[in-house]
């Protein structure tokens, strides 16, 4: 099984490519344009082996997909190269309508010409994997879950830019027959995130005893799902997923953002000892401009399909997730200092 991974050295993508090549055997081709949340670093266990080739190229140039899928010869695809941070994309929604949208339709025209190539043997195990967000779903209220019919109701200039590419994946299979399978996971966390998403910019600020924001009140409620957890999902949808589905990856881990952050604070003070509680850190800060007041995911489709389901739970992966930060200055300390230090994002001009 020889895989094309775009956003290879991102944060869900690496966990993808590790697992690909050391669990699975497989051969991993990582195309990554190596952007600011990019780090190589995160795949120094695979990196000089065999079965893994980095590719630095991006998916919005059409004449590199097509030299990278002609030169490799991938079985399959799985595509999470994406700008991804809600809060970058309320003040610069340029680059994600560029990646997100023109990038992901050049890429599908780009499978689509090399699949159409394909002997007929191979193009019955060929499977383009798209990887989307719940964010495309909107708000929940109090009650239900995400289901893999549930409409679209973007908020975001970054949930109506993944919205807009899971139509187009799913035209290019109603259309061109293009293999594609839509996949929607909640929000990830683990080790090799980059440190602006909410939970590893709480430990690293819990760590270094700084503010640590909360968003409001802290009322809004996420469902967390491990990184490991949803990279065997996606995998699992090359073996066993159907052309034309969609299925979403959650980890029946709802908890509020407030809730998370104390969570952390305790771990951290229990691994790190502090002078005082780092709940002490804990600051309100203004709201996010459409902010969505509660996701979650029902998974009984790739449960019932795909036999998946979340390895462990949020209690056991945040302490694995907070132990490992601990442990890894060596990863997070160069990009903290020299890329994203902690700002607050994402606030439009009248709230400064």
């Amino acid at each position: 099984m020889r895989i094309l991974v775009t956003g290879g050295a991102g944060f869900i993508g690496s966990a993808v490519c590790r697992r690909l090549v050391l669990q699975h055997g497989a051969s991993v081709i990582n195309v990554d344009k190596l952007t600011y949340a990019a780090n190589l670093g995160s795949l120094v266990q695979i990196e000089g082996l065999p079965g893994y080739a980095f590719e630095q190229r991006d998916i919005c140039d059409r004449a590199a997909m097509d030299d990278v899928l002609a030169s490799h010869e991938p079985d399959g695809i799985i595509h999470l190269a994406a700008e991804s941070h809600v809060d970058r994309s309320i003040n610069g929604p340029a680059d994600f309508i560029n990646t997100n949208i023109v990038g992901t339709y050049g890429l599908l025209e780009a499978a689509r010409a090399y699949y159409d190539r394909l002997p007929r043997w191979r193009r019955s195990r060929f499977r383009f994997v798209h990887v989307s967000t719940d964010e495309v779903y909107g708000s929940l209220g109090p009650d239900g879950r995400f289901c893999e019919d549930t409409p679209y109701r973007p908020s975001s200039p970054y949930s109506a830019s993944k919205a807009a590419s899971d139509h187009l994946a799913h035209a290019w299979f109603r259309t061109y027959g293009v293999p594609v399978i839509v996949s929607n996971c909640s929000n990830n966390y683990g080790p090799f995130q980059f440190p602006e998403k909410l939970i590893p910019l709480t430990i690293l600020n819990a760590i270094e005893s700084k503010p640590l924001p909360v968003y409001g009140s802290g009322a809004n409620v996420r469902d967390w799902l491990h990184v490991d957890d949803h990279a065997a999902g996606l995998i699992s949808l090359l073996q066993q997923g159907q052309p034309g589905e969609k299925y979403n990856f959650g980890g029946d881990s709802e908890r509020t953002n407030l809730d998370v952050v104390t969570l952390i604070c305790d771990l951290v003070d229990s691994m790190s000892p502090g002078r005082e509680s780092r709940r002490s850190l804990i600051t309100f800060v203004p709201d996010r401009p459409g902010h969505d007041l509660r996701y979650a995911i029902d998974a009984a489709k790739a449960r019932c399909e795909l036999g998946w389901r979340p390895a462990r739970t949020f209690e056991q992966g945040i302490a694995q997730t907070v132990e490992w930060y601990l442990k890894s200055r060596a990863w997070w300390e160069k990009p903290r200092a020299s890329v994203y230090d902690g700002a607050r994002l994402g606030l439009l001009e009248t709230q400064l």
